[in-house]
């Protein structure tokens, strides 16, 4: 049986969570988070305490993401509200579920110190455009495997940031609210990840290493230094969800334990 109470605590951090950055707008069982400022669209979930939704909830709410300019995306615990996912796929959106993990107390594992690579915190005076790239490298390369794309392919995204979004991360890596890390080669970032705490609960979000230099135990090092500072700040609460089984035994390694499933569902391609 799931964890309940430890799934609803993770649900009202992820409704919590994105209000720093952006306005939350009630429309029927879901909640939309609207972007106002430079940066990325964010997605709609149900509210915590609804435990039903129907596909023409899904579909008010996607008229009113296309009336806002917003991605019509969604993200949901699967656990506590299952009708989400069926309700989206009617909707002709691409449902997929990731597993959802959580790091039991005193159960970090750190994995063994990595002599190629200094991983520490980011801060305001990095630079920023070419951390942030890491991650758009990564993702545009999902998995594990490696690939040919190394420092040399963070010289676009960076170059092509928004100013003004940039500032906006340097901001809240100021005000502590966003907590970076990265794995640094010769000055220069290969792989990072974020944590923002809010009320002893924290994610690992954005974990990414660029495919040239995957397999080298990057990722999981700058997760256990994101571990690591969450827990040195109060956290008692540490989840992350993964993009697949492979990236979900790099966390098990790390002493996370599957706690359920979160899913996310967009237009599809």
């Amino acid at each position: 049986m799931p964890d309940l109470e430890l799934l609803r605590r993770i649900d009202a951090y992820l409704d919590a969570v994105p209000r720093s950055a952006c306005r939350a707008e009630a429309l029927g069982p879901f909640t939309v988070f609207v972007n106002e400022r430079a940066g990325w669209s964010y997605y709609a979930r149900p509210t915590p305490s609804v435990d039903r939704v129907t596909t023409d909830d899904v579909h008010r709410v996607r008229a009113r993401q296309r009336e806002l300019g917003t991605a019509e995306t969604f993200e949901w615990i699967a656990d506590l509200v299952p009708d989400v996912g069926p309700a989206a796929a009617r909707t002709g959106l691409t449902v997929i579920t990731h597993p959802l993990m959580c790091l039991p107390p005193g159960g970090l594992v750190p994995p063994p110190a990595h002599a190629g690579a200094r991983i520490r915190m980011v801060t305001p005076g990095d630079d920023l455009t070419r951390v942030g790239a890491v991650a758009q490298v990564g993702f545009a390369n999902p998995g594990t495997a490696g690939g040919p794309e190394g420092i040399d392919a963070l010289s676009a995204p960076a170059a092509a940031a928004d100013a003004a979004a940039v500032a906006f991360v340097r901001e809240r890596i100021e005000r502590g609210i966003t907590v970076t890390v990265a794995a640094f080669v010769d000055g220069e970032p290969v792989a990072s990840g974020a944590h923002q705490p809010v009320d002893g609960v924290t994610e690992i979000v954005g974990v990414a290493c660029l495919p040239a230099y995957r397999r080298r135990g990057l990722g999981a090092a700058v997760t256990s230094l994101l571990v690591q500072d969450a827990l040195a700040r109060g956290v008692t609460t540490v989840c992350l969800s993964a993009d697949d089984d492979n990236v979900a035994r790099m966390y098990a390694r790390l002493g996370f334990q599957t706690l359920g499933a979160v899913g996310a569902a967009e237009p599809a391609p």
